[in-house]
Protein backbone atom coordinates (compact mmCIF):
# COMPACT_ATOMS: atom_id res chain seq x y z
CA UNK A 1 0.00 0.00 0.00
CA UNK A 2 1.54 3.46 -0.83
CA UNK A 3 0.76 7.03 0.92
CA UNK A 4 -0.52 9.59 -1.62
CA UNK A 5 2.37 10.46 -2.66
CA UNK A 6 3.57 7.17 -3.65
CA UNK A 7 5.91 6.51 -0.79
CA UNK A 8 5.35 3.34 1.22
CA UNK A 9 2.16 3.98 3.92
CA UNK A 10 2.96 4.00 7.37
CA UNK A 11 2.76 1.20 9.41
CA UNK A 12 4.45 1.99 12.45
CA UNK A 13 7.69 1.05 13.95
CA UNK A 14 8.11 -2.07 15.75
CA UNK A 15 7.71 -0.38 19.21
CA UNK A 16 3.85 0.90 18.16
CA UNK A 17 2.67 -2.43 16.85
CA UNK A 18 3.59 -4.03 20.84
CA UNK A 19 1.24 -1.22 22.93
CA UNK A 20 1.60 -3.24 26.56
CA UNK A 21 3.43 -0.97 29.29
CA UNK A 22 7.25 -1.76 29.54
CA UNK A 23 7.90 -3.38 33.25
CA UNK A 24 9.45 -0.35 35.02
CA UNK A 25 11.41 -2.90 37.31
CA UNK A 26 13.16 -6.30 36.38
CA UNK A 27 10.97 -9.49 37.75
CA UNK A 28 12.30 -12.65 38.97
CA UNK A 29 10.04 -15.67 38.85
CA UNK A 30 9.69 -17.01 42.35
CA UNK A 31 6.85 -19.35 44.19
CA UNK A 32 6.51 -18.10 47.71
CA UNK A 33 3.46 -18.22 49.98
CA UNK A 34 1.96 -14.92 50.22
CA UNK A 35 -0.96 -13.60 52.99
CA UNK A 36 -3.43 -11.00 51.31
CA UNK A 37 -5.64 -9.16 53.41
CA UNK A 38 -7.73 -6.37 51.52
CA UNK A 39 -7.47 -2.87 53.37
CA UNK A 40 -11.40 -2.19 53.82
CA UNK A 41 -11.40 -5.17 55.87
CA UNK A 42 -14.32 -6.59 53.80
CA UNK A 43 -13.17 -9.63 53.79
CA UNK A 44 -13.15 -11.66 56.84
CA UNK A 45 -9.35 -13.02 57.94
CA UNK A 46 -6.24 -13.89 55.34
CA UNK A 47 -6.19 -15.05 52.33
CA UNK A 48 -2.84 -17.45 51.44
CA UNK A 49 -1.80 -16.68 47.61
CA UNK A 50 1.33 -18.10 45.91
CA UNK A 51 3.76 -16.22 43.66
CA UNK A 52 4.22 -16.36 40.79
CA UNK A 53 6.75 -13.83 40.25
CA UNK A 54 8.57 -10.48 42.16
CA UNK A 55 9.93 -7.23 41.67
CA UNK A 56 10.71 -4.15 43.58
CA UNK A 57 7.41 -2.74 42.07
CA UNK A 58 5.45 -5.67 42.76
CA UNK A 59 4.37 -9.26 42.41
CA UNK A 60 2.09 -11.84 40.18
CA UNK A 61 0.02 -13.71 42.59
CA UNK A 62 -1.96 -17.09 41.08
CA UNK A 63 -5.27 -17.43 42.03
CA UNK A 64 -8.69 -18.04 41.25
CA UNK A 65 -9.49 -16.18 44.27
CA UNK A 66 -9.57 -12.04 42.81
CA UNK A 67 -9.68 -9.17 44.33
CA UNK A 68 -10.73 -6.19 41.87
CA UNK A 69 -8.40 -3.95 40.01
CA UNK A 70 -7.95 -0.83 42.03
CA UNK A 71 -8.52 -2.10 45.52
CA UNK A 72 -6.08 -1.48 48.51
CA UNK A 73 -4.20 -5.05 50.12
CA UNK A 74 -1.97 -5.77 52.79
CA UNK A 75 0.46 -8.05 51.60
CA UNK A 76 2.95 -10.11 53.69
CA UNK A 77 5.64 -12.56 52.74
CA UNK A 78 9.11 -13.91 53.59
CA UNK A 79 12.01 -13.84 51.24
CA UNK A 80 13.90 -17.32 50.80
CA UNK A 81 16.66 -15.23 53.11
CA UNK A 82 14.10 -14.76 55.92
CA UNK A 83 13.80 -11.12 55.22
CA UNK A 84 10.22 -10.78 56.58
CA UNK A 85 8.09 -8.26 54.16
CA UNK A 86 5.09 -6.12 54.70
CA UNK A 87 4.15 -4.04 52.29
CA UNK A 88 0.52 -2.29 51.30
CA UNK A 89 -0.71 -3.01 47.44
CA UNK A 90 -2.91 -2.12 44.77
CA UNK A 91 -4.66 -4.39 42.51
CA UNK A 92 -3.38 -3.28 39.03
CA UNK A 93 -4.19 -5.95 36.73
CA UNK A 94 -6.79 -9.65 36.90
CA UNK A 95 -5.73 -12.44 34.63
CA UNK A 96 -8.89 -14.50 34.83
CA UNK A 97 -7.93 -16.30 31.37
CA UNK A 98 -6.31 -19.74 31.81
CA UNK A 99 -5.42 -20.53 28.18
CA UNK A 100 -3.33 -18.25 26.03
CA UNK A 101 0.08 -19.24 28.09
CA UNK A 102 -1.78 -17.14 30.66
CA UNK A 103 -1.55 -17.60 34.68
CA UNK A 104 -5.02 -16.50 36.46
CA UNK A 105 -3.96 -14.02 38.96
CA UNK A 106 -4.01 -10.70 39.95
CA UNK A 107 -0.46 -8.07 39.74
CA UNK A 108 -0.07 -6.13 42.71
CA UNK A 109 1.54 -2.76 42.73
CA UNK A 110 3.76 -1.95 46.07
CA UNK A 111 2.22 1.56 47.17
CA UNK A 112 4.00 1.34 50.80
CA UNK A 113 7.15 -0.30 50.96
CA UNK A 114 9.92 0.72 54.02
CA UNK A 115 13.45 1.06 52.53
CA UNK A 116 14.82 -2.20 54.08
CA UNK A 117 12.20 -3.83 52.81
CA UNK A 118 12.72 -2.36 49.16
CA UNK A 119 16.64 -3.38 49.67
CA UNK A 120 15.97 -6.88 50.40
CA UNK A 121 13.85 -7.09 47.51
CA UNK A 122 16.44 -5.63 45.55
CA UNK A 123 18.97 -8.15 46.57
CA UNK A 124 17.20 -10.95 46.29
CA UNK A 125 16.05 -10.14 42.98
CA UNK A 126 20.18 -9.35 41.88
CA UNK A 127 20.94 -12.67 43.01
CA UNK A 128 18.48 -14.15 40.31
Amino acid sequence: MTGRDGSAAARGSPGDRDKRPRRQHERRPVELPVIIEDAANRVRGKVRFDSHDLSVGGAFLRSDLLFEVGEQVRVDFSLPDGHRIHARGRVVRVSRERDGGQVPGMGIEFIALTDPEREAVRAFIARG
